[in-house]
């Protein structure tokens, strides 16, 4: 079983930055597709963005030219470059595959974004 672990989140004022990231217990990301998915009060989790095996990434139209996903798989991690920062992306943030099996669903980031 791989365990995923999110990490980077916090409070964050309307326009700033946070680098989120999300390392595996062992090497996964030179085999899967992998997303960043978040999902705030009231809503369903949606994807935000995801990275292929090969290194090919796709954004959600809300984050686009903001948010930036990118992988280390030497050490195992999925990164996401979040900058100017709205409201809207308060949230908790988790990484998993981006296809079916996915892994279970760890405990997420919790991103705040607030004046």
């Amino acid at each position: 079983q791989v365990q995923l672990v999110e990490s980077g989140g916090g409070l964050v004022q309307p326009g700033g930055s946070l680098r989120l990231s999300c390392a595996a217990s062992r090497s996964i990301f030179s085999l899967y597709h992998m997303g960043w998915y978040r999902q705030a009060p009231g809503n369903e989790r949606e994807l935000v963005a995801r990275i292929t095996p090969g290194g090919s990434t796709y954004y959600a139209d809300s984050v686009k030219g903001r948010f930036t996903i990118s992988k280390d798989n030497a050490k195992n991690t999925v990164y996401l470059q979040m900058n100017s920062l709205r409201a809207e992306d308060t949230a908790v943030y988790y990484c998993n595959k981006f296809g079916p099996p996915r892994y279970s669903w760890g405990q997420g980031t919790q991103v705040t974004v607030s004046s």
